[in-house]
């Protein structure tokens, strides 16, 4: 079933203006030590040449994440903290976050409460850590918006992700660690994703050129319905900065909290 969820979310192609090839080094391995559990084993990029833990993105130009169920905070109808998978196309796993918050703001500040998401490789060594803090969401209220920072190797800022004032349409920058604006990502004016797929497209910052998107899948009527569950994709040219595609690792999380935690909001 796995393998058939991976081939379905690979099949949904990457669009031709993308630049960059799939696994252009043959580098993807399968641990055969537990097959039902694939991980992902890379040819990995000289020692130094990249920040510690991130070797693993530098060859990937789709990253596909998956939420877990949490089937304590369905039967009791609670918010629990969120915890993903991220895979590469093949549908083996690079990385596993974890969301730490307290159970106050998950259930009085609900999909903007403050976080930190703790990545993590194969090995259980932190490699990525996202913070969120408070912030407004609204429309109406241009000021405090929603903001991430990034952190790779934990300690080191590497970007930022930025929400920016717009009446109609998501709209967010990805910023380097000295905040300046680098991509633009634009999300479509209904995030209710209506039986299909929500598309963020990645943009330059001159909005000229679409390098890639942030998808969120849709998963169908009994999932969505019943459940948190999220299933999205990152589609990025393979030589994209290994610290752009952490920060937009970042904003997928963010998408998620403000427009897909609530289970009738992946419809």
């Amino acid at each position: 079933m796995a393998s058939n969820d991976a081939q379905n979310q690979r099949s949904r192609g990457l669009p031709g203006f993308l630049p960059g090839a799939p696994d252009p080094d043959h580098s993807f391995h399968v641990s055969l030590a537990n097959p039902g559990n694939q991980v992902w084993q890379p040819t990995l990029p000289p020692p130094g040449s990249l920040p510690a833990g991130l070797e693993y993105l530098s060859q990937l130009d789709l990253i596909i994440i998956h939420q877990q169920v949490e089937l304590l905070g369905m039967i009791l109808g609670t918010e629990t903290s969120n915890k993903y998978e991220i895979k590469n196309s093949l549908g083996q796993r690079v990385y596993f976050a974890v969301e730490e918050s307290i159970c106050f703001n998950r259930t009085f500040c609900s999909t903007l409460r403050s976080c930190t998401l703790k990545i993590t490789d194969n090995s259980g060594r932190e490699v990525i850590t996202v913070n969120r803090p408070l912030r407004c969401n609204s429309c109406w209220f241009p000021c405090y918006l929603q903001e991430l920072e990034i952190q790779a190797p934990p300690g080191t800022i590497v970007g930022y992700v930025a929400q920016k004032w717009d009446p109609f349409l998501p709209k967010f920058t990805i910023q380097n660690a000295n905040k300046e604006d680098i991509l633009k990502v634009d999300g479509p004016c209904a995030t209710c994703g209506c039986f299909g797929d929500v598309d963020f497209e990645v943009k330059t910052i001159n909005e000229k050129l679409t390098i890639g998107k942030i998808s969120k899948y849709w998963s169908g009527f009994v999932n969505d319905v019943f459940t948190n569950a999220d299933n999205f994709g990152i589609h990025v040219p393979a030589d994209l900065d290994v610290t752009v595609k952490a920060a937009m690792i970042g904003a997928c999380f963010l998408f998620d909290f403000m427009f897909f935690e609530h289970s009738l909001a992946g419809l």
